[in-house]
């Protein structure tokens, strides 16, 4: 199940995920910081949805209060409910 999750309060515009069995398959983000962006995304496919949230939840971006992993985390749990 694809699906785009619009972020807030972080570079990145979007991400796309792709979920299947409660297991993470693809991860995509649009806009944010290339390199980052593009290591989480390797390192996130075929990890459980609860193990992604777990890690990333409540990480912040400098002074931010929020980040593209904690959107990534807040993505996740508003697609599993």
């Amino acid at each position: 199940m694809k699906k785009i999750f619009k972020t807030a309060g972080v570079c990145a515009r979007a991400i796309e995920i792709d979920i299947e069995d409660g297991i993470v398959k693809s991860v995509e983000f649009d806009g944010g910081c290339p390199g980052n962006l593009a290591g989480l995304s390797a390192l996130i496919p075929g990890m459980s949805v609860e193990s992604v949230i777990d890690r990333l939840e409540g990480i912040k971006c400098g002074h931010k209060p929020t980040s593209c992993p904690d959107q990534l985390a807040r993505a996740l749990r508003s697609i599993s409910q």
